[in-house]
């Protein structure tokens, strides 16, 4: 299993790694002895005890049974699966083509009352026109070589901005001022999502403020990631996708928020650093 940056996924990694060490010794086994009754070289218990290789389903079963304790391999197995769920390759999630994915994050919008969203590189899904989810979406498709399904995907991302509009949801935002800047589409595609974010600024839903070039900076420019009622956070790699839950990393993104709150601009301030990105398209 790839190693993640997350010690959320490190640190349950490692936990599931001492459980399997612990009914090894509870039922009276040594390391080799262990290894012998699975049918493995004795390297491959040592990289799972030491929480380097992830065990499957399957060998979590034959080391349960190896130690007489076969009522624990079902609990065992569901939380290998949600340790394997923190960290999430991108070309992983998107082996089919991204539309599934997409839908995946509408349902966690559609429960979610509160999304704090912090992004350096693009607007936020909800905020996508279609022809710059379209433009993206196609630049991340050629770029990892996953399936085609980039009308379905844009689909599927557009109609997530539905909770703008609809429902108890409120979308706090902080945008990098490169985000207005950088060309993920043509002039035409940048104009068009730029006027959108001087469409959604005035929802009763929204909160949204733009990080200048020239502020001092309190928090230094990270990769995006999106928080969830406090209760998860998701990070966006180059590679991968991290889901966070554990309670001292999530005050830490609380913080790093809040702290970058302090120095965006809001309102008309705001309006103006889009204008005149757009200004700068003509």
């Amino acid at each position: 299993m790839t190693a993640s940056p997350s010690s959320s996924a490190q640190g349950a990694r490692a936990a599931l790694a001492v459980r399997l060490q612990h009914l090894r010794k509870d039922a009276g086994l040594t390391g080799r002895e262990l290894s012998a009754r699975c049918g493995w070289h004795p390297a491959k218990t040592t990289r799972i005890q030491k929480g380097v290789a992830q065990p499957s389903d399957a060998d979590i079963r034959i080391w349960c049974a190896a130690c007489d304790a076969g009522d624990q391999a079902e609990d065992l197995i569901a939380t290998a699966r949600a340790v394997d769920s923190m960290y999430l390759e991108w070309r992983r999630l998107h082996r089919h083509g991204m539309r599934r994915v997409q839908e995946d994050f509408y349902t966690l919008h559609e429960r979610t009352r509160v999304c704090r969203a912090y992004v350096s590189n693009v607007p936020p899904g909800f905020f996508q026109t279609p022809a710059f989810a379209t433009a993206l979406i196609n630049q991340i498709t050629a770029f990892q070589g996953t399936p085609d399904d980039v009308c379905e995907a844009v689909a599927a991302r557009v109609a997530r901005s539905r909770f703008l509009y609809e429902g108890d949801h409120r979308f706090v935002v902080l945008m990098e001022e490169s985000v207005l800047r950088f060309r993920t589409g043509d002039p035409d595609v940048m104009k068009g999502q730029l006027l959108h974010l001087l469409a959604v600024m005035p929802l009763a839903s929204v909160s949204l403020g733009l990080i200048p070039f020239t502020a001092q900076r309190i928090v230094w420019p990270l990769e995006a990631f999106y928080v969830f009622d406090d209760v998860q956070a998701l990070v966006e790699t180059l590679t991968a996708e991290i889901n966070v839950t554990q309670p001292r990393e999530l005050a830490d993104y609380a913080k790093a928020f809040d702290s970058m709150a302090e120095v965006a601009v809001y309102g008309d301030e705001a309006r103006a650093l889009i204008r005149a990105a757009i200004d700068a398209l003509e």
